[in-house]
């Protein structure tokens, strides 16, 4: 018997049930084990912390005693050093290590980092410099060229220079302290200004809401798919297909092209070829079932309700909503770390990002991240997954739902929480808009953002 309201069967095959079955238990079960396997990975947070103090150290010189307090805080050099304590030795870097010795008082201390065996010819050739008796001296023209030709930074050839008995006027690079201070205003003062006026936004939000002064929400548009359509579309198409078989096929072929180009931009390129055949299984279904589906019946805006135009509204509304969600994602993340630690299981791209110095490779990346990402994760989570689950379930378990599906499948227990924060303004977003492009305007915004603030630090 075929619906009179959206042209399809009412009755589903059996055999499509039973895929869906299979599907759902082996997605959980790849799930599950993603999510376990996320507690092994190591967590950026460490990294990122050290970058910050780095650049903080580094950028000191150049800034203003009104802006020192509030970027750097009173004893950069302090602070830099206490977290180097704190860290592992094995840990860390060549260059880090060669840092922490330079600021290193305690001579017990000092003495095992100088003793410690460094990979890097450059940077042995200063670790040995700062090993000779006496310091600190009086820097010699040849000490002078040792430093320029050895130091492969900035903020190494400072260290050193000054452990070796230079003045902070001898050693300071005012150009590159410069252009650490432009970064440090950026990447610090960027995100607590969009967290102060999201915060004002969102008080604002909560307000009209109380006094009910917000505006109506547009009826929800739904493709006429089933809860069975969904699970084969995320559970087999994106998890089963897209995250296990499909891989077995593409990585040896990414791994065949990216070897003939060099490191980053190989690992680049890997990630590229790998996000492309990750998200080729579902679309491919999607398209499958929107296309089985009685035409005449596509709402205006079609089965996705894009709605491009006007794209400016667009813009304004997934800016907005950006705005509002970066406080709760924020402050669930800092009680996750004040009550739990830190967990591990980030994305490893924001590591990649982190320590990325080619820009071809940051590019591949900022497209992975900031545009196929949001385009592929909003189709499916806000344009399919939530509008039907709104029509099965009503609006607030859709909006649970598609978030809790949304967080689960970035497969990171440390991110969970957020992420679900995150999905839920997502949801809110397209269920106040009635579009599915804000969506994926605020979700760009998300990840590119972020990937602009990891390029600031670590440059």
């Amino acid at each position: 018997m075929t619906s009179p309201l959206n042209g399809r069967s009412n009755v589903v095959p059996k055999w499509k049930v039973l895929l869906a079955v299979v599907s759902m238990v082996l997605a959980c079960s790849v799930w599950f084990l993603g999510l376990m396997d996320s507690l092994g990975r190591p967590s950026v947070a460490p990294a990122l912390s050290l970058e910050q103090q780095e650049l903080a150290l580094l950028a000191d010189p150049a800034l203003t005693p009104t802006l020192k307090p509030l970027l750097v805080g009173q004893d950069p050099a302090k602070s830099l050093l206490e977290t180097l304590r704190e860290t592992p030795l094995d840990s860390l870097s060549d260059r880090q290590t060669l840092l922490y010795a330079s600021l290193e008082n305690d001579p017990g201390r000092r003495k095992t980092l100088l003793e410690t065996p460094l990979q890097l010819p450059n940077l042995r050739t200063l670790q040995e410099t700062l090993a000779t008796e006496p310091l600190p001296r009086d820097l010699s023209s040849e000490d002078q060229d040792l430093l320029t030709e050895n130091s492969p930074d900035p903020l190494t050839r400072r260290l050193v220079c000054e452990a070796l008995g230079g003045s902070q006027a001898a050693c300071v690079e005012s150009s590159a302290a410069k252009a650490a201070a432009r970064r440090l205003v950026l990447s610090e003062l960027m995100p607590l200004g969009a967290l102060l006026l999201g915060s004002l936004l969102l008080v604002r939000q909560l307000w009209l809401l109380f006094r009910r002064k917000q505006s109506a929400w547009p009826e929800l548009q739904s493709a006429p798919l089933g809860l069975v359509d969904m699970v084969l579309l995320i559970a087999g198409g994106f998890v089963v297909l897209g995250e296990v078989l499909v891989p077995l096929l593409v990585t040896p072929l990414s791994a065949l092209v990216a070897r003939s180009i060099a490191a980053p931009l190989s690992q680049s390129v890997v990630v590229l070829i790998g996000y492309c055949a990750l998200a080729t299984p579902p679309l491919l279904i999607l398209k499958s079932q929107l296309d089985g589906l009685d035409q005449r019946l596509m709402p205006v805006g079609g089965w996705l309700q894009w709605r491009v135009r006007p794209w400016w509204s667009a813009l304004f509304q997934g800016g907005r909503a950006w705005l509002m969600v970066m406080p709760p994602v924020v402050l669930t993340g800092w009680l996750m770390s004040q009550v739990i630690g830190d967990q591990g299981g980030s994305n490893p791209l924001l590591e990649m990002v982190l320590n990325g110095r080619d820009p071809l490779a940051l590019i591949l990346l900022a497209i992975t991240a900031v545009v196929l990402a949001p385009l592929f994760e909003e189709t499916v989570f806000r344009g399919v997954l939530l509008p039907v689950l709104g029509r099965s379930f009503g609006r607030g378990l859709s909006v649970f739902g598609s978030a809790l599906v949304f967080a689960v499948a970035h497969l990171s227990i440390g991110e969970l929480l957020p992420l679900l924060v995150l999905g839920l303004g997502l949801a809110l977003l397209r269920l106040s808009s009635g579009r599915l492009l804000p969506c994926v305007v605020m979700h760009a915004l998300w990840n590119g953002v972020t990937f602009l603030n990891l390029v600031l630090l670590g440059t």
